[in-house]
């Protein structure tokens, strides 16, 4: 029988001519009860007024299809760097987009927004650690919204910051309104971080409550990994087609400590095509189809 609280989808685009209606449109295409969108392109900080968004249209199809508004999730685009204070002028510019984006976010009556914590580009972890929560406390001082910031988990590639809880725990605490912020927990990046999920899944967990709270767990990005466990490579791979498999990451979906917390599949296209409605179906259901790219 199939759980009514698993929340499972993935990201979904949102372009011309029926923008946010037909990214709607698309992820209930997959089969999904929750997605995960930009809000425009995610390489830059150009955006089109809500106006333009078809916002009124994607809300009405999100009723219809029964869909909890409160499980769906804007990801900040990728150009935010707000854990650097060498570079002034840029480091006002990630607050002045995190502050853009929150209220864009609200605009679309979302209530979770996933950034990429950032990179400390050389001047070390806690001194990314201390700019990122000074940028959050000037971003919520002046957004007027609600919205809640789940900070994602990274793989450990270059300087970035938000490898291990620890640091991801340092973040809510240097930050004036923590009630503001959660987490995003990505399985592909926590193996690549060093987090042995294959193995001691419930040990991770149990970790992660400790030192964090499960209470702060927003979102879990499902994603299998191209590469071993420690690596700090952070590439997605299709879902059993990886190092970390699909009896691993149905256990995640299905785990009894992560039931009601949306999770969002990341995982690349193959031949040009969205894999979602398959990876989606058998995360659901248990039942892995081998090969079933070909």
């Amino acid at each position: 029988m199939e759980n009514k609280d698993i929340y499972i989808g993935s990201h979904v685009g949102m372009g011309a001519p029926e923008f946010y209606l037909g990214s709607v449109k698309e992820a209930l295409s997959y089969g999904s009860n929750t997605f995960m969108f930009y809000t425009g392109a995610p390489q830059n900080s150009f955006r089109k007024p809500l106006s333009e968004l078809k916002i009124q249209e994607g809300r009405k199809l999100i009723k219809e299809a029964g869909i909890d508004e409160s499980k769906l999730i804007v990801h900040a685009p990728y150009i935010i760097n707000a854990a650097n204070f060498s570079r002034e002028d840029l480091y006002e510019m990630s607050i002045n987009t995190i502050v853009s984006e929150l209220r864009r976010t609200a605009g679309f009556g979302v209530g979770i927004m996933v950034l990429h914590p950032g990179s400390h580009v050389g001047m070390g972890a806690e001194s990314g650690i201390l700019a990122l929560a000074k940028a959050l406390d000037t971003a919520f001082a002046c957004d007027g919204t609600n919205v809640k910031i789940a900070i994602e988990t990274m793989a450990g590639k270059g300087h970035e910051i938000g490898i291990t809880f620890e640091q991801v725990r340092s973040i809510i605490d240097q930050c004036k309104y923590p009630e503001r912020l959660g987490v995003c927990l990505d399985t592909c990046h926590i193996s690549d971080a060093g987090y042995d999920i294959i193995n001691d899944l419930d040990g991770v967990i149990e970790k992660f409550d400790k030192v964090i709270g499960l209470d702060k767990l927003l979102v879990v990005h499902v994603n299998d990994s191209k590469n071993p466990t420690g690596a700090h490579k952070d590439r997605h791979e299709n879902i059993g087609y990886g190092y970390l498999g699909f009896d691993l990451l149905y256990r995640v979906v299905h785990h009894p400590k992560l039931i009601g917390i949306p999770m969002i599949l990341e995982t690349p296209y193959y031949n040009e095509k969205a894999p979602y409605k398959q990876e989606i179906e058998m995360l659901r259901s248990g039942k892995y189809v081998d090969n079933w790219r070909n």
